[in-house]
């Protein structure tokens, strides 16, 4: 196995620890810690080792260098209290992000072997938490856990490393949500389609339950990749599938009657006068027919009845007391996913793992519709996929009218070699919204990777009285959703080390929150950052402002006070410093604590699971990069499929909205001949 870090780095990991978990009982020992991020950033392809090597070489100069390692635990923990935790540097804040990495050390601890070797793993057990496998499901209603892998793509539609081809009727970049729809559109017309996908392929019968592994076989960059200045986390797939086998399944329309809220800002007029004419009935048949084949339905209630209902019955009692009318519009409502049908070998049997992909074959994600459609041996020119290799750069040629045509793409395999691929009629770009503005602005499309935006989540753990078992890990990790217009909530909850990276604190008081694993409810505050980033040297650059920030504080606000309402007697923001507010707080204490807590980014923790942008549609090609056919303007053949063609911020979820543009703009439209 290789090893990322070096013995200066690993001491510095085991000091960490040591001072982390100081006066607490570890069920692992710290050197274990040391081995399990040796394997889990073994496991990480790309640069994200190295960078956290570096955070360690400056958490080691933060804290005191040789003292700090020679330093008892206690002296450690003082010393990281005073420099991290409590400090308003920028980058000391960031450096002390790297605790993150320490707790996934420990809580993601995993004993070699399958999911039965891991009964008695010491983490688990020390947070009374059980594998699917253990859980009983004898009651009635209950589904029982076991692996369906019939719907797994099959060796015969991947291209190998060594049989590359040199030319095909159609490249397809990216194998995602907009990628795989895309594929399929283009297959049904009869061309021959090549889907160029940078991950590995991770079929169901691969998949397992050790979080780090997934974790850092299935994402980009482990999950660890981040916006230039290390504010936000921006989780996507890197895997054959895309986004969609780490995801939850959520498919929210950006505007639907009953599951959006009705003052909600109407995307499809702001996307018009932005210049961006999409027709609303023209979209609906797309989300319609994209919903069909994936069968999305709401979710039953068994699948989320815990942490599901906690959301709503507390909003409900919220909403009962509030003047405002935003509020009292606000729509509740369980989640629409595309879980496949109910039938007893495809319905979802709640094991709370999606996100690092689905072991039981469950979900109906990209590999398990449109990419399984598009590879069908049932047509002539059925579609292939090459895996692990990256696209690096369209290739073109002038055409007679000065456009330019799309005629070849650059690719790089995994293990460094470079091949040219011809594309006799065209290219779609489907890599996802950061990925495809590089490679548009690497091929020449300079106003590529512009207007970026984000739905940004930020959880809000809680903790419920004691004697109160919640067990919310025992079901779908997201149930049920607010949508307040502004903002949104949705409930959620993670298996231990997805989970521990996200409960915020520090020390004793970590570990005791953790403890109380099974007395856990949570839910994120999910709020738009619209057009405010912008892609350079393949990295996202986006800063929230203060008009992010007040929404923000509102927003967490009001999910601390929804928590209390339905019977908590503490909540866990998710703030650097680890913060704890208690029940007998008022609603003007639990405002002010959030305006004195939060007063720049740095401050709290933030993600994004939805980049869309980057090359938005537009009829004017100086204002855009796609027209409203979503071809790249000034060309004749080459189309972008993902949600790098929004114009603007939607949002709620971004997947099926994805889906459906791709369908939209290909699907049916003989764009290719």
């Amino acid at each position: 196995m290789r090893r990322p870090f070096n013995r200066l780095q690993a001491l510095m990991i085991k000091a960490m620890a040591e001072a982390l978990f100081h006066d607490r009982e570890m069920a692992i020992s710290a050197d274990q810690v040391v081995a399990n991020l040796q394997e889990h950033f073994s496991n990480i392809d790309g640069d994200k080792p190295a960078e956290i090597g570096m955070a360690l070489y400056g958490l080691f100069l933060v804290l005191g260098g040789p003292f700090f390692l020679a330093a008892s635990p206690g002296i450690r923990k003082s010393l990281i209290r005073r420099r991290l935790q409590k400090s308003r540097i920028d980058l000391f804040q960031d450096i002390a992000r790297t605790k993150g990495v320490i707790l996934a050390g420990y809580y993601g601890h995993w004993q070699h072997g399958d999911e039965e070797a891991n009964f008695d793993n010491p983490i688990y057990a020390d947070l009374a938490f059980e594998l699917p496998a253990q859980r009983d499901r004898s009651a009635p209603g209950e589904r029982p856990v076991r692996r369906e892998p019939r719907r797994d793509l099959t060796a015969a539609v991947f291209v190998g490393h060594d049989a590359v081809p040199e030319e095909t009727d159609v490249i397809v970049i990216g194998s995602g949500a907009g990628g795989a729809v895309a594929a399929a559109a283009v297959a049904d017309e009869g061309h021959e389609v090549l889907i160029i996908e940078a991950g590995s392929h991770y079929p169901s019968s691969r998949i397992t339950l050790e979080e780090a592994r997934m974790t850092a076989r299935l994402f980009k960059d482990g999950a660890l990749q981040t916006t230039a200045d290390r504010d936000i986390i921006v989780f996507q797939g890197r895997v054959v599938g895309g986004s969609t086998v780490i995801n939850n399944g959520i498919c929210l329309r950006m505007k639907h009657e009953d599951l959006v809220h009705p003052d909600a800002e109407d995307v499809y007029e702001t996307w018009a006068g932005l210049g961006a004419p999409v027709a609303e009935a023209e979209l609906a048949r797309s989300y319609e027919a994209v919903e069909q084949a994936l069968d999305v339905a709401e979710i039953d209630r068994i699948v989320g009845r815990n942490n599901g209902p906690h959301l709503v019955d507390g909003w409900n009692k919220y909403a009962a007391q509030s003047d405002d009318p935003m509020d009292k519009k606000a729509i509740t409502a369980w989640f629409r996913k595309n879980y496949g049908p109910t039938t007893a070998d495809s319905e979802c049997v709640y094991c709370g793992y999606c996100n690092t992909g689905c072991p039981y074959g469950r979900k109906k994600a990209m590999p398990e519709s449109f990419l399984m459609h598009a590879t069908s041996g049932d047509r002539s020119k059925p579609a292939r996929i090459l895996d692990r290799a990256e696209a690096t750069e369209i290739l073109w040629d002038e055409g007679a009218n000065g456009k330019r045509i799309a005629r070849a793409v650059e690719i790089r395999l995994n293990d460094g070699r470079k091949r040219t691929i011809r594309a006799r009629k065209g290219v779609v770009v489907a890599a996802g919204a950061l990925a495809s503005s590089t490679l548009l602005q690497d091929s020449g499309i300079l106003q590529s990777g512009r207007n970026i935006s984000l739905n940004i989540a930020c959880p809000v753990v809680a903790l419920m009285p004691e004697g109160t078992a919640m067990n919310v890990w025992n079901e779908d990790q997201m149930a049920t959703y607010v949508d307040r217009g502004d903002f949104l909530i949705e409930s959620h909850f993670q298996p231990p080390m997805s989970m521990a990276t996200l409960v915020p604190g520090w020390f004793e008081d970590h570990y005791e929150r953790m403890r109380n694993y099974n007395r856990l409810v949570s839910a994120g505050v999910l709020f738009p950052a619209d057009r405010l980033g912008h892609m350079e040297n393949g990295k996202l650059k986006l800063k929230i402002g203060e008009k992010e920030l007040a929404l923000l504080r509102r927003a967490l606000a009001t999910m601390t006070k929804v928590h209390f309402l339905n019977g908590a007697i503490e909540v866990y923001p998710a703030l650097l410093r680890g913060q704890t507010l208690t029940s007998d707080m008022s609603h003007a204490d639990i405002d002010a604590f959030y305006a004195k807590a939060i007063t720049e980014p740095d401050d709290v923790v933030l993600s994004s699971s939805h980049p869309h942008g980057g090359n938005a549609i537009n009829l004017d090609p100086e204002k855009g990069v796609v027209d409203v056919n979503q071809r790249v303007h000034n060309t004749t053949n080459c189309y972008v499929a993902d949600a790098s063609v929004m114009p603007s911020c939607i949002r709620v979820n971004a997947q099926l909205t994805t889906m459906a543009m791709a369908h939209r703009a290909l699907a049916g439209k003989r764009r290719f001949g």
